[in-house]
């Protein structure tokens, strides 16, 4: 009786250990994905593993490489690669914002994120009745805030189409698909009308660009006059040193596990806006206090980390999920290990915040 009841007692809470790991753990958000529908967008399931391996080759090649190689569609295209292999892990374990944001006290990680999306949308003072552009909108987060927040028309671009579907599924869940409009396309290439936003905003996506000029340039030319334009940009700070072995080595981490055909420094996000056209009404780094860490999500323990390996492993082994997933899930857990470098050291922010606007009258 009394092993028929202990192995009774195993079975359950062996059953109760995988109801909680596969059902429960990782559900970021109620509409967020669980870790049994992890997929890599539309790459099929036996081009997962190759697909992967191409990517990490191209953005492991030397800044001077990827930046010869830019010219043509080559880095857009491992950028759409990019978000193939990580959405469905950042939405498990992340939510549908892809991008940080101050810690604050006494609030949430959800909390912070809106609040964080909400400063974007007042910085522009979106309000009902305006047509607003999410430059690089990912499955829809900011932008659902945004809506919701200003009452303004949101228009998201993102180049990938599996974010595409994602983003359209969560804003009818959120009963916001009259408000939010998503479309497929390259921010550097927008399929939109000259001066037909009344705002636009980018959180934490114009990194993608090999050149920050050819975006901002296409964001002036679909903004009206008088409209103004936000984002919060990927920078290297002042304190960044090129002859610092460890401080190189976090930046290049950081690039090559983010897609990121190399990040700019602080001081150059002005001129550049200033050289397209813009007027820079403001610019601060939203990371500097008394802002709370950013980083804070990031912090994995050991335990959390194996946990979620295992749970990716067993679900590889299983095919669940497809080949490559656990490559995937590492590349992301290194990353997060040299973002936090970057936080810690102070050489990295994620939040360089550029307020600018377009002139009434624009020189010809």
């Amino acid at each position: 009786m009394e092993v028929s009841t202990a192995m009774w007692t195993a079975a359950v809470v062996g059953a109760a250990v995988i109801y909680w790991f596969v059902w429960v753990m990782g559900a970021a958000e109620v509409k967020g994905k669980r870790a049994v529908n992890l997929k890599m967008g539309s790459i099929t399931r036996d081009k997962v593993q190759d697909k992967y391996k191409q990517y990490w080759s191209f953005f492991r090649r030397p800044k001077e490489d990827i930046a010869a190689a830019s010219d043509g569609d080559k880095v857009p295209a491992f950028v759409d690669t990019f978000y193939n292999l990580v959405t469905d892990i950042y939405e498990w374990g992340w939510g549908q914002s892809f991008h940080f944001s101050p810690s604050l006290p006494g609030r949430s990680h959800r909390e912070a994120t809106r609040l964080h999306e909400e400063r974007a949308a007042d910085l522009i003072a979106a309000h009902a009745g305006q047509r607003v552009l999410d430059v690089g909108c990912g499955v829809g987060g900011p932008m659902r805030a945004i809506a919701a927040h200003s009452g303004a028309h949101v228009v998201g671009i993102t180049i990938n189409e599996y974010q595409v579907a994602r983003a359209r599924a969560h804003n009818r869940k959120a009963g916001l698909h009259d408000r939010c409009e998503v479309v497929c396309g390259n921010f550097l290439e927008m399929p939109f009308a000259d001066a037909s936003f009344d705002g636009a905003y980018s959180i934490e996506a114009t990194c993608h660009a090999p050149r920050l000029e050819d975006v901002y340039r296409e964001v002036f030319r679909v903004l009206k006059p008088g409209a103004l334009y936000v984002s919060y940009e990927w920078v290297t700070t002042a304190l960044y040193r090129e002859d610092d072995a460890r401080h190189v080595e976090t930046i290049r981490g950081i690039e090559a596990g983010d897609a990121l055909p190399g990040l700019r420094a602080q001081h150059e996000v002005a001129a550049v806006a200033r050289r397209v056209g813009f007027e820079v009404v403001e610019e601060l780094d939203l990371a500097l206090l008394p802002a709370g860490s950013w980083w804070t999500r990031l912090k994995m323990g050991r335990i959390a980390y194996w946990r979620n390996h295992l749970l990716v492993s067993a679900l590889t082994a299983l095919r669940v999920a497809p080949k490559g997933v656990v490559e995937v899930h590492e590349m992301l857990y290194e990353t997060a290990r040299h973002l936090c470098d970057g936080g810690e050291t102070g050489i990295f922010t994620p939040m360089h915040m550029i307020l600018c606007r377009k002139p009434l009258v624009t020189p010809n």
